[in-house]
């Protein structure tokens, strides 16, 4: 049976892979499905820029009224906003129309349950089985049972007003936000402004045929050029649907995930409210987190890459930060989804606190050199069995040495194998061996 869902819902080129076709019968099923749990269950739909939005978004919700849910579509909002009003306004299912940080030609669906949490592997499983069956035999109903979408564009303020109540004043701040085109256009501006930051925005045009090109949270250059221009205090970059954060110093370097991370958790475990005294990252984190953690008496846990299983590892062990190096960072006491304005407001108030610049907080994370290829590839499948491959890796952990490690592994949401190389070794050397693996995987993958 064909997989629908990968690790962050279903993805795919707009109207090629994701069809309306396919938006509409994902919204029957799984009205059907939650039904069974609600009578008339309510849905709210949120959306990024992408051209593609708003045609998914008319076939999803038909699909859902037809058997007798009800819609709120929220509009152009960051996926984190969609996790905080499913479960706010209790309702059954939370749905995201965006592809996050994936090119403008992809959209994809992120489905929450009632909880605010993605939604389950079990009722991702038995959508698929109904999916793939040929007959729809699900109910029709007809006159007043059918269900109604209606636009609720203020929903958003009721998370805004959660986030406020999470955050400090922000005097004093001068900071440059890069929204890439997407979600975070919005509502980052206004929220960091009505805390009292002074903001300089760019790529804030909600233009969905630019989202996420050259700008933010996965190209910082134009970031980290005006952070210094402006003689700013940092720089804050999000994804296309917001739910990562990126930031650039005040002398214009970059600032990944794992070291907003490293700050964070020094920061909460100085006041005891790191759980467990734990950080939960993914296996593409860099080694430096463990040395740092070390150091400060902490410890860190590692899952696959994917945010949901570190989520999933969070819940499981009671911790409340975890994250990856791309910047989905996940404070569990406040939300149940990575949160790009979250951990911006998180991060501002560590630098507000400490009345230190961040580029010597994030000096604080000794990096272990790493490099990362990702490889476009015809095919995913059978790269682990591959004699020459195998081959190729064994060779190149001989290289790296006893605290050297390589990482090749499938993207979940692209069609690329990702090759990353970790060790105390001179990074041009690195490169070099992540890109000759990179060519053979190229030629035995095509």
């Amino acid at each position: 049976m064909e997989k629908l869902f990968g690790t962050d819902g279903i993805r795919g080129v707009a109207n090629r892979d994701l069809t309306p076709e396919l938006a509409h019968r994902i919204g029957r099923i799984t009205a059907w499905m939650l039904g069974r749990e609600n009578e008339n269950p309510l849905f709210v739909i949120g959306r990024d820029t992408r051209l593609s939005g708003t045609m998914l978004e008319g076939s999803l919700a038909a699909g859902i009224n037809s058997i007798g849910g009800d819609v709120r579509l929220l509009g152009i909002v960051s996926t984190p906003a969609v996790a905080y009003l499913t479960k706010s306004l209790n309702a059954a299912a939370g749905v995201v129309i965006s592809a996050s940080h994936n090119p403008i030609e992809d959209n994809g669906l992120k489905i929450f349950y009632r909880t605010g949490f993605k939604l389950p592997d079990a009722l991702e499983e038995e959508i698929e089985k109904h999916y793939h069956n040929d007959k729809d035999e699900l109910p029709r109903p007809e006159g007043s049972a059918l269900g109604q979408a209606f636009h609720d564009g203020d929903a958003v303020d009721k998370y805004l007003e959660y986030l406020k109540s999470n955050s400090s004043s922000l005097e004093g701040l001068h900071l440059v936000v890069d929204c890439a085109h997407g979600a975070a256009c919005r509502v980052s501006g206004e929220l960091l402004q009505e805390l009292g930051a002074a903001v300089k925005m760019i790529h804030d045009d909600p233009d969905g045929s630019r989202i996420n090109v050259d700008c933010g949270a996965t190209d910082t250059a134009d970031l980290q050029r005006d952070v210094v221009a402006a003689g700013a205090t940092l720089g804050l970059a999000f994804d296309g649907d917001a739910d990562r954060l990126i930031a650039v110093d005040e002398k214009g370097n970059m600032v990944d995930g794992d070291a907003i991370m490293a700050i964070c958790a020094v920061d909460l475990a100085e006041k005891n409210q790191l759980k467990q005294k734990t950080l939960v990252a993914t296996v593409m984190s860099n080694g430096g987190l463990d040395i740092l953690a070390e150091k400060h008496g902490l410890k860190v846990i590692r899952t696959r890459v994917g945010d949901r299983y570190v989520l999933e590892k969070m819940v499981e062990g009671g911790f409340n930060l975890g994250g990856e190096q791309s910047g989905h960072i996940i404070f569990s006491d406040h939300a149940t989804t990575g949160d790009g304005l979250l951990t911006a407001l998180k991060l501002l108030k560590v630098i507000q606190e400490k009345q230190q610049p961040l580029s010597e907080l994030a000096s604080h994370l000794e990096r272990l050199p790493q490099v990362l290829v990702n490889q476009k590839v015809t095919t995913k499948e059978g790269w682990s069995e591959n004699r020459r491959i195998k081959e190729a890796i064994a060779k190149i952990e001989q290289e790296l040495g006893k605290r050297g490690r390589i990482l090749v592994r499938p993207s979940g949401t692209e069609a690329k194998i990702r090759v990353m190389l970790e060790a105390s070794l001179p990074e041009d050397t690195l490169k070099e061996y992540a890109q000759s693996l990179a060519e053979i995987i190229a030629k035995e993958q095509s």
